[in-house]
């Protein structure tokens, strides 16, 4: 129930020697039409990979045959020796698929700053066509993790079509898009501006909305393949809900297997002014540390959450500020509320609402506690 549960996809995952673990480290995504129409969504830190380089180039013609991803080495910051070693990567597998390199986007993940193992790589991009298959979505997920505990999965159908996912992402979880790949796949008929126009909507309200650590990938890659095998014009707002329940499927998976994490956060900020505030005012939540640590040691602090709130330019009046932790309105009018003993922290996820008391916008941001163990995954981890 992944990539390949839309008709006309392929997909698999394979060991081709990029990992120290021996675990798969390679994955493909084959459409095989009869349309090609796809987008992408790519980060926006100005560092980029050598694959999101290419794959923004490729997703400009608006057409990909097939994905090719590799984890345990993110080919970034390796200057134009790694560009060309993504474009052999695309020459090798258009040549297994006999079209153009032209439509083969590259996705890659792992450590920053080293060259690829080109010859490990091109064999494993060999074999990885070789056995793609109806039935490999579950291996291709599996092949593009890094630090993640387990593969995410996700799917919903339509009326005559179906839209299936997979993402990888553990740590570095900010927007854009947390350091994440995904590939998303639909059996529907959807036109390239479609495509790209329903894919930044729901990415705008899922992927974009997880904030785990303020961390800004240089590889982060969302794409959208679209092969008409279904036949089915889908009707765009039904559409445009399948499509951001996918993805925020997948977002709250991301965060739940966040690097170290005790602790699932969502903030929920209502009562803006505007969306824009919503977010901002969730945001500076999201990525204030006291609160992450108060969260980690199940101590509900309003007053962290009130302080991050204090730090944004949204419209409030401090007086007029409520709180709420797991459903118990500790904070009312800007001071003490209900009993702050009533909040139980000990489940892992943990909902904090903000009321801002300024308008009828809102709007959620997810993050994750800090924590020992995030600290130490991250320390050990060579970049």
């Amino acid at each position: 129930m992944s990539v390949t549960a839309p008709r006309g996809f392929r997909a698999a995952g394979v060991a081709a020697g990029l990992k120290p673990s021996g675990n798969r480290d390679v994955a493909v995504v084959i459409n095989d039409g009869p349309s090609r129409a796809a987008a992408g969504v790519f980060t926006r830190n100005r560092v980029k990979a050598a694959p999101v380089l290419w794959s923004e180039q490729v997703l400009k013609g608006g057409r990909v045959r097939a994905v090719v991803l590799n984890a345990g080495n993110a080919n970034a910051c390796t200057g134009a020796p790694g560009f060309q070693d993504t474009h052999a990567t695309a020459e090798r597998a258009a040549a297994a698929l006999d079209d153009s390199a032209a439509e083969i986007a590259v996705c890659s993940t792992g450590l920053i700053g080293e060259r690829l193992p080109m010859p490990e790589l091109l064999a494993g991009v060999d074999a990885v066509i070789a056995e793609a298959a109806r039935d490999g979505g579950l291996a291709a997920a599996d092949a593009i993790r890094t630090t993640d505990t387990v593969a995410k999965i996700a799917f919903k159908r339509g009326e005559g079509y179906t839209i299936g996912g997979m993402a990888k992402g553990a740590g570095m979880l900010a927007p854009s898009l947390a350091t994440m790949l995904s590939v998303i796949t639909t059996d529907a008929d959807l036109t390239v501006e479609q495509c790209d126009r329903l894919l930044r909507r729901a990415t705008s309200v899922t992927f974009d909305r997880i904030d785990s650590d303020g961390c800004l990938s240089t590889n982060d890659t969302v794409l959208l393949l679209a092969n008409a095998a279904s036949g089915v014009v889908p009707d765009e707002a039904e559409f445009a809900r399948l499509l951001t329940e996918v993805c925020g499927d997948l977002a709250r998976q991301l965060i739940a297997d966040a690097e170290g994490a005790s602790k699932s956060i969502a903030i929920e900020v209502v009562g803006a002014a505007s969306e824009d505030d919503a977010v901002t005012v969730a945001r500076a939540i999201a990525r204030n540390n006291l609160f992450k640590c108060a969260i980690y040691g199940e101590d509900p602090n309003w007053g962290r959450v009130l302080a991050a709130v204090g730090t944004t330019d949204a419209a409030f009046e401090p007086d007029q500020l409520n709180v709420a932790i797991n459903g118990v309105w500790i904070c009312r009018g800007g001071a003490v509320g209900d009993d702050r003993a009533k909040v139980d922290l000990k489940p892992r996820d943990v909902t904090v609402t903000v009321d801002l008391s300024a308008g009828s916008s809102a709007a959620t941001v997810w993050t994750t506690d800090l924590t020992v163990e995030y600290v130490h995954e991250n320390s050990a981890y060579t970049t």
